[in-house]
């Protein structure tokens, strides 16, 4: 339900446009922001939306999220001008639907490990669910109580993403007795002692701490951002290739969506067969997100996957490209069925790839950094088509962007991942080398030796450290 209603509610209201654009007498590319902010402000707001998951919780911040999106909609219905709508249901909803989206998506990371591409292929099947319901609700709504009505129904909907979020139990670590809580209190208590003693007999006494202190403050301040987001993973190979694959890929990704319904009524189909291509679109992709999350699981596709993930992509974008040779209505159909499936396959394992790469423990900041930087393409994709169809006076020209950004995203990340999963196993075939090296393994027995040696030759001032030491180890190595 969160993840259905942050992806297919934005597409959903586009029902509603065209008596809002008489309404306040505006222009299609005017009104058309409307769901572009909000399709932006859901995806760059993904690093509030980690911070305030990784401080308190997917609970509370999916129910906080579905109250203002409840507030933004019932907002919308007294709106008197173009620029309120921008904000009431761009910003506001936007924001609640992002504190739906992220949550949503780093709890299946949490709850799943060994079938997690299936997990995440039956919640991602949310969003073809919902836009198939939304499309004749909100058609029902519009021919019985106009838009403003609507919006207030619609906002009160909404406020079923709070009843969702309270289903979101958290998963906490075990409680700790008090027993094994006094011996951790011991044992650091010991571990701070045997290192301050240390100190003290290995270094000098007089030495200027106002330059370690400053280093500490500003250590405090890094470690509390990387807290909440961990901006060390822009040295992450994986997730840096992943990144720039996606950002390009967004360039191409919402404007065939946008634009099929409008293109089936340039070529002189009817506007309930036009609707139906997105009936057509949205049931194949219901279909597609399970299966590949299936296909994802199995034991011959999840140690590539990334290899899946980018043939998607250029599957989708070659499915575009060839979209201009389909003339009639039956052509725009087989496009359909094609276009549901590469876009099911694509959404299925967006965050199942990315979680892949960087592990669950990272996923929550890498969701959140990603979302920044998609969302300006997410913002930019479907205007630049627009201004394409306006330039041209023909749809084609927009189908073949998208459909090449799309070949290119595909053919980058596959290239890529290649070259990531090749230095991978250099790294790994390095390390177990290193670690069967006997001469390294005879180096460091040496070493340890000798210190042995130099320690029993110190005299008797340092037994007590010594015996401190000793006992330390055995108490670790017995836990």
């Amino acid at each position: 339900i969160s993840i259905g209603f942050a992806y297919a509610f934005p597409k959903g209201i586009a029902i509603f446009f065209k008596e809002i654009q008489d309404f306040f007498d505006t222009s299609y590319s005017e009104i058309a922001w409307v769901s572009s902010i909000m399709l932006a402000t859901t995806y760059g707001a993904g690093p509030i939306s980690s911070i305030l998951v990784n401080r308190y919780g997917s609970r509370p911040v999916v129910i906080f999220g579905g109250l203002l999106c409840g507030i933004g909609m019932v907002s919308a219905a007294f709106c008197t001008s173009i620029l309120q709508l921008y904000i009431c249901v761009g910003f506001i909803t936007g924001f609640g639907l992002a504190l739906n989206l992220q949550p949503s998506v780093i709890i299946i990371g949490k709850y799943f490990l060994k079938r997690r591409p299936i997990a995440n292929g039956l919640a991602m099947a949310g969003s073809p669910v919902m836009l198939c319901t939304l499309a004749p609700l909100n058609q029902f709504l519009f021919d019985n109580f106009g838009w403003r009505g609507s919006f207030l129904i619609l906002g009160a909907i909404l406020l079923n993403c709070c009843v969702a979020g309270a289903l979101f139990r958290p998963i906490g670590a075990a409680t700790v007795s008090v027993k094994s809580q006094v011996t951790e209190e011991g044992k650091d208590a010991l571990k701070e002692e045997v290192t301050k003693n240390a100190m003290e007999m290995s270094s000098p006494t007089n030495i200027p701490t106002e330059n370690k202190i400053e280093e500490e403050g500003e250590k405090d301040c890094c470690e509390k951002i990387n807290q909440y987001l961990d901006f060390s993973l822009f040295k992450h190979r994986g997730f840096l290739i992943y990144l720039i694959g996606n950002v390009l890929m967004f360039l191409g990704f919402f404007a065939p969506i946008v634009f099929l319904a409008p293109y089936a009524k340039h070529i002189g189909i009817d506007e309930y067969s036009a609707a139906f291509l997105l009936s057509i679109l949205a049931i194949v992709d219901m279909i597609a997100r399970p299966t590949t999350g299936i296909i994802a699981n199995s034991k011959w596709v999840r140690p590539r996957i990334q290899y899946f993930f980018s043939f998607s992509i250029a599957f989708n974008g070659t499915c575009h490209l060839l979209c201009p040779l389909a003339s009639g209505y039956t052509g725009l159909v087989i496009y359909s069925v094609f276009f549901g499936l590469a876009f099911g396959m694509v959404c299925a394992m967006l965050f199942e790839t990315l979680m892949d790469l960087v592990g669950a423990a990272r996923f929550t900041s890498a969701v959140g950094l990603v979302t920044i930087a998609e969302c300006c393409t997410i913002l930019l994709g479907p205007p630049i088509g627009g201004t394409l169809i306006d330039t041209f006076g023909d749809y084609k020209y927009m189908f073949i962007k998208c459909g090449a950004v799309m070949v290119l995203a595909g053919t980058f990340l596959f290239i890529m991942n290649y070259y990531n999963y090749r230095m991978l196993a250099k790294e790994e075939k390095e390390r177990k080398a290193k670690q069967e090296d006997p001469k390294s393994v005879r180096t460091e027995n040496e070493g340890r030796n000798n210190w042995n040696k130099e320690t029993a030759q110190d005299g008797p001032e340092l037994e007590p450290l010594k015996e401190e030491q000793e006992g330390l180890k055995k108490e670790v190595n017995g836990t």
